[in-house]
């Protein structure tokens, strides 16, 4: 069934997903070639699949999102510019874009990845998401995969900014610890999910305290997010 699908998908030539992304490509080649993983290409005897159009792609999406980060907020300094880039471009933003156009269940995929969930992994999603900037502005130009990136990240931009994300919590809440306590943060990790949608939860002590709590994609951001709600307690008290 999972290969009916796959051939179904390549059979419409993606008319509908390419209506979906506001792009019509004059060469639907690249775009085949961008929603091809490995796997598929495999079992097809070695045929052209997406990671060179992923390795263009990575650029393309970086200098849209610098140039957008740079024109929208001409008072942030250049750190603050750098992270907001990274917590941009990071797997779990492009994972979520991708699940955004409907671009797991466009992916051919080969049986065994397809089997085991390859349409929601976020390694597979974010890469795929890349490859399609890549073939967007190789067909259709920078301008083209600027709308793209315009449409499906500008909330998660401008949120960041207005929420401080950009902020390095865990660094801050580790500098207020040694300067009021001379301790640091003790965080403790809790995974959950399957391995394709790995979830984490961290809490996080200070001197056997609970202060704070977070979850998310990653390690990083559970604690992250865990930092900011133990920073909002220690803003809050007499410390």
């Amino acid at each position: 069934m999972n290969n009916d699908r796959s051939q179904a998908v390549e059979a419409t030539d993606f008319e509908h997903f390419q209506e979906t992304i506001s792009v019509r490509f004059s060469d639907p080649s690249f775009l085949k070639m961008a929603l091809t993983h490995r796997s598929h290409a495999f079992e097809q005897g070695g045929t052209p699949h997406n990671e060179r159009l992923e390795f263009l792609g990575d650029a393309v999406l970086g200098l849209i999102v610098t140039d957008l980060i740079f024109e929208w907020f001409p008072d942030l300094p250049e750190g603050e510019m750098a992270k907001l880039r990274a917590s941009t471009v990071n797997m779990a933003v492009l994972a979520d874009a991708a699940r955004a156009i409907g671009l797991g269940q466009q992916l051919l995929l080969g049986k065994g990845e397809d089997l085991s969930g390859g349409r929601d992994k976020p390694s597979i999603l974010g890469d795929a998401f890349e490859a399609l900037l890549g073939a967007v502005y190789l067909d259709s130009g920078i301008d083209a995969a600027r709308q793209i990136v315009e449409t499906l990240f500008t909330s998660h931009i401008k949120d960041h900014v207005e929420r401080g994300v950009v902020r390095d919590f865990k660094t801050t809440l580790q500098e207020e610890a040694a300067r009021l306590f001379g301790e640091h943060p003790v965080y403790e990790i809790t995974p959950s999910g399957p391995d394709h949608a790995k979830r984490f939860s961290a809490r996080v002590f200070l001197g056997g305290r609970h202060l704070g709590e977070g979850g998310g994609r990653s390690k990083k951001e559970a604690e992250q997010a865990a930092a900011k709600e133990a920073l909002a307690v220690l803003e809050g008290s007499d410390a």
